[in-house]
């Protein structure tokens, strides 16, 4: 039999759970800790809520939350809960890697560009699309330039070849 805290707790966790996927951080963890309330902690419900309001605080920004919680994952009674959130634990204090500027690729903010009607901008993304060169056109050889005195070593070759081939299968 459900209960009506159990499917509250259902719904709560659900909803945090599509919350956190489609990036509504703190929507995601106003219901995972709202559905935290309404279920036993030590449980296998409660520790799975905990650890997804766990990964909800890290993309919220709120690290030492987030941390914190996972650390007390670490000692709860289902072993397998204990387990992720030490991967978990492990991740978020994973020391953060410096990135080089050469990585970074700035986006330039396309609100100025909309305010400023300038001929000198039009103008430029028009001459960006008639610089484009074109197709390379295609030169046919002229037959009669082309050496053909080899071409009669080649039948003779291929002829004997041909020979050889149905003799082997011939006499086989």
């Amino acid at each position: 039999m459900v209960t009506k805290s159990s499917s509250q707790f259902q719904e709560k966790f659900q909803a945090g759970k599509r919350a956190l996927e489609q990036g509504r951080y703190r929507l995601s963890v106003e219901n995972l800790e709202e559905a935290i309330q309404l279920v036993t902690l030590g449980s296998r419900e409660g520790g799975e809520a905990q650890l997804w309001l766990a990964m909800a605080y890290q993309a919220a920004g709120k690290l030492t939350e987030a941390t914190n919680l996972c650390r007390k994952l670490t000692r709860h009674p289902d072993g397998e809960l204990r387990k992720q959130s030490k991967q978990v634990l492990y991740i978020l204090e994973a020391p953060q890697l410096a990135r080089p500027k050469e990585w970074m690729t700035e986006i330039p903010d396309l609100n100025q560009v909309a305010s400023n009607n300038s001929p000198s901008i039009v103008q430029a993304a028009k001459n960006r699309r008639k610089s484009v060169p074109p197709p390379p056109v295609i030169r046919f050889e002229d037959t009669s330039k082309i050496n053909t005195q080899d071409n009669g070593f080649i039948v003779v070759i291929l002829l004997f070849l041909l020979c050889l081939l149905g003799g082997i299968i011939w006499f086989s």
